[in-house]
C-alpha cells in the first residue's frame, strides 16, 4: 500500500506560482512512474504532468513551458512547479504513482488550486 499527501495548493492571483508537493509512504526504488493530474468542477479529470523512474517527464500542452515536474530520491517526494497561473488552472490537483510490485496506481488526497483573474 501506499500512500501520497499533497500539499502546497492555495488561492493565487493571475500571473503567480505555486509549487505542490506530494510525499510517499514508500520509497522512490518501489514507485516506477509519478504524476499530477487535475480536475476541475463539471470536468474530467485530466493530466498535468508525469516523471519516470529515469527522470523522464511528459506535459499537457496546456502547461508546456509554464509547469516543471521533478522528484527528490531522497525525500521520496515528486514537485510540480507552476509559473505563470491562469484562472484556467483552477482545479484539484492529485497526485498519483505506479508501484513497480504490484503495477497498482495509487491516488492522493487532492489540493485545491485556484486562480483569480
Amino acid at each position: 500500500q501506499v500512500q501520497l499527501v499533497e500539499s502546497g495548493g492555495g488561492l493565487v492571483q493571475a500571473g503567480g506560482s505555486l509549487r505542490l508537493s506530494c510525499v510517499a509512504s514508500i520509497g522512490f526504488f518501489s514507485i516506477n512512474a509519478m504524476g499530477w493530474y487535475r480536475q476541475a468542477p463539471g470536468k474530467p479529470r485530466e493530466l498535468v504532468a508525469t516523471i519516470t523512474s529515469g527522470s523522464s517527464t511528459n506535459y499537457a500542452d496546456s502547461v508546456k513551458g509554464r509547469f516543471t515536474i521533478s522528484r527528490d530520491h531522497a525525500k521520496n517526494t515528486v514537485y510540480l512547479q507552476m509559473n505563470s497561473l491562469k484562472s484556467e488552472d483552477t482545479a484539484v490537483y492529485y497526485c498519483n504513482a505506479d508501484e513497480y510490485a504490484t503495477s497498482r496506481r495509487y491516488w492522493g488526497q487532492g489540493t485545491q488550486v485556484t486562480v483569480s483573474s
